[in-house]
């Protein structure tokens, strides 16, 4: 789209507005606007206030698709920014940038039009209090739809002519984002929820097609997390199943890149066959940790060849040479949406002489293309790649040996791919951001751990000492966005919340006391600044820019909340430090969350996930002698067994030990032994291997 937007305002290359001056890739696509943009700050607000203008609030992010036509059907157009800039003082906010401002103003527009989106436009009074918000708007109105021209015209009108009605509007609006409040009391989240969120669940899910909706398909990592957890726990393979038949739909679908790798954002139809083709590294992050479970579970080795081929494409395309990684790659390229990602037939058969009827079949091409072109209304040629058809079903049509059929399906890929790489990319938002880089930590941690291999751990190890170097300060407050070389906005829940499950992560892992210390820090500041008294914790930092609210944000939206996150979190230190204090805080947290989550128990999937670390005590395994337990432990790491810590003092060094009991053990002179601690009570060693193998699976259900 950046293409598109340069060639639009060509004319204008010298006439740029303030918001040139931004390190944000979002901002900077809007400089050559006649807008009269203004970034978030005081500049904007006291001019609003001199002037007794409304202001316009303009959210949304460099890959959005939407926020790119609006940009171009509205904000570019001279007749638009004039209007816009007689009757408002226009704001631009890049939601990635500024989570914030958008989780206020989204709250706003889902409880006055009962849902959401971006691009994210509100108007609001001098004071920043809401009273109308809206998604995208075309620039005249189209049936019901408001077009950007009229909702100018009439807002001019009522300010002038009803400004008491609409500021008092306004302070309802406001009051009403500031009425929920979440207090610590004596109900304790029921443990019949587990089974309430299971059906909630499954009465939404599509056994068709997998997913859970009948239309547009979101993939929602921590639904796959919890339900994984509800198997394990209560043995249903109704859970599990609904798990294995997303993946699979997800992996063969086309909102999986089969070309280069990577999630793209959601499907748009139920099938998972044609996807909105932005890729967030979130949903990178977390869906690799989702197939990663899901292979511990199952053993099913395409769960695991998937969370691998993701972390190819980060590694390949959003790795920056200092160690963080970068954002997003948007759905358009050439002013096109999925231009860079789709084939015609005759480029296909140009491409793969000779295997073009298999390849076809295998992805379901068509001569006049198989993707339904949304603003043409047809079918236009394209293709986008998606499987239906099992290895089995075609190496029985083609008479290929069932071995080979996938090695061959790869090397024509590999063709396409050669093919893909010259033409123009999509934009890549370069900016990296400190809780989306907690997520890239956690991942490959969990992968280094999972499948005993060294590589996804030294990237992890990178990307936290890109935040150790970038974004931490001294006193461990961490900072939120870098951008050309600049580290600025104070970090907000999710960057705690992210950096220190990613960072215990990697503890459990390479189990270096250091981490562990390192996480400890971070997450006693984090204490500090953002507790309530009443139980949980605030969006923002105490020291933070005061908003119109200061919000505790529970509900896991397309990422886990930083309140669910930070309960794992917590119990995690807990089981490790046996610090009270943190358990505490965990249990004060559960107390001030328990009715809304008893409520819709659904809505908190990973809070869920969390808690099961809650009900289910840690179970502490400790290997000490001289025999070496790599093998077993490795067994022990690929099969889901949640709530381990395992800690081999057969290869820890003493300094490095932060128990007295792990010292105690130490002077024990048992060849083989292994100490076991549940919760807070301890048992007997058991000596001798096979003793060891035999209670772990038939006491402790540890599976190896």
């Amino acid at each position: 789209m950046e293409k598109n937007l340069q060639n639009t305002n060509n004319d204008n290359k010298n006439q740029v507005n303030r918001l040139s001056k931004e390190k944000s890739p979002y901002l900077k696509q809007h400089q050559y606007n006649p807008v009269d943009w203004y970034a978030w700050g005081d500049e904007a607000f006291l001019k609003a206030e001199n002037e007794n203008k409304p202001i316009f609030l303009s959210i949304g992010y460099s890959t959005c698709h939407w926020c790119h036509v609006m940009e171009n059907e509205s904000f570019s157009d001279p007749e638009i920014a004039k209007l816009m800039n007689e009757v408002f003082i226009n704001i631009k906010v890049d939601r990635e940038e500024r989570p914030d401002v958008d989780n206020i103003y989204m709250t706003v527009c889902q409880i006055l039009n009962g849902s959401g989106g971006w691009p994210l436009n509100v108007i609001m009074t001098p004071h920043r209090k809401p009273f109308f918000a809206g998604t995208y708007f075309p620039k005249e109105s189209r049936k019901d739809n408001p077009g950007i021209k009229d909702i100018i015209l009439r807002t001019k009108e009522i300010w002038e002519k009803y400004r008491n009605e609409i500021i008092s509007q306004a302070e309802e609006n406001t009051a009403q984002i500031n009425s929920v409040v979440y207090k610590a009391g004596n109900s304790i989240v029921n443990q019949n929820s587990y089974r309430k969120a299971f059906y909630e669940l499954a009465s939404n899910y599509d056994e068709l097609n997998g997913g859970f909706g009948r239309n547009i398909k979101f993939p929602i990592p921590h639904y796959f997390m919890f339900l994984i957890r509800y198997a394990y726990r209560t043995n249903s393979t109704e859970a599990m199943d609904m798990v294995t038949k997303t993946l699979k739909s997800m992996r063969y679908g086309g909102i999986w890149d089969h070309v280069g790798y990577g999630f793209h954002r959601y499907s748009t139809d139920p099938e998972w066959k044609v996807p909105h083709f932005e890729k967030m590294l979130y949903d990178q992050a977390l869906l690799a940790i989702a197939y990663i479970e899901a292979y511990q579970y199952t053993a099913d080795p395409i769960f695991k060849q998937t969370a691998q081929n993701i972390f190819e494409y980060l590694t390949n395309n959003m790795l920056s040479d200092e160690g963080g990684f970068y954002s997003a790659e948007d759905a358009d390229s050439e002013g096109e949406e999925g231009k860079y990602y789709l084939w015609k037939f005759d480029e296909i058969k140009e491409l793969l002489i000779g295997n073009v009827e298999l390849f076809s079949d295998v992805f379901n091409l068509r001569e006049n293309g198989n993707y339904f072109n949304e603003i043409s209304r047809k079918y236009d040629g394209n293709n986008i790649l998606y499987r239906t058809k099992s290895t089995t079903q075609i190496a029985t049509k083609f008479a290929i040996n069932e071995s080979e059929v996938e090695n061959k399906i790869n090397n024509l890929l590999n063709v396409l791919f050669e093919r893909r790489i010259q033409r123009a990319k999509p934009h890549l938002d370069n900016k990296i951001l400190t809780d989306w880089n907690g997520l890239v930590i956690w991942a490959f941690s969990k992968a280094a751990l999972v499948f005993d291999n060294n590589y996804y751990a030294e990237t992890a190890l990178k990307t936290i000492n890109f935040i150790k170097s970038k974004m931490l300060n001294s006193d461990y407050t961490l900072l939120h966005r870098y951008a050309e070389s600049d580290a600025a906005i104070m970090g907000m829940i999710d960057d705690y919340a992210y950096i220190l499950i990613g960072l215990l992560e990697y503890y459990e892992y390479s189990k270096e006391k250091e981490y562990l210390e390192l996480a400890e820090n971070i997450a006693n500041k984090f204490i500090e600044l953002f507790s309530d008294i009443d139980g949980g914790f605030f969006y923002t930092s105490s020291k933070s820019e005061k908003l119109i609210s200061r919000k505790k944000e529970i509900h896991d939206g397309a990422m886990p909340s930083g309140n669910s996150i930070m309960l794992d979190v917590l119990l995690k230190l807990y089981s490790y430090t046996d610090n009270s204090i943190y358990f505490s805080l965990a249990e004060k947290m559960i107390r001030a969350f328990s009715t809304a989550i008893n409520s819709v128990p659904s809505a908190y999937s990973y809070f869920l996930c969390s808690l099961d670390r809650y009900f289910n005590d840690t179970i502490n395994i400790v290997f000490a002698g001289t025999e070496d337990f790599s093998e077993l432990i490795s067994n022990i790491r690929q099969n889901f067994n949640p709530n381990l810590n395992i800690i081999d003092l057969s290869k820890t060094k003493k300094e490095e030990i932060l128990s007295e009991y792990q010292k105690n053990i130490l002077e024990k002179n048992h060849s083989v032994a292994c100490y076991i601690c549940v919760g807070t009570e301890c048992y007997e060693p058991i000596i001798g291997m096979d003793n060891i193998k035999k209670e772990l699976l038939e006491k402790y259900n540890i599976k190896f």
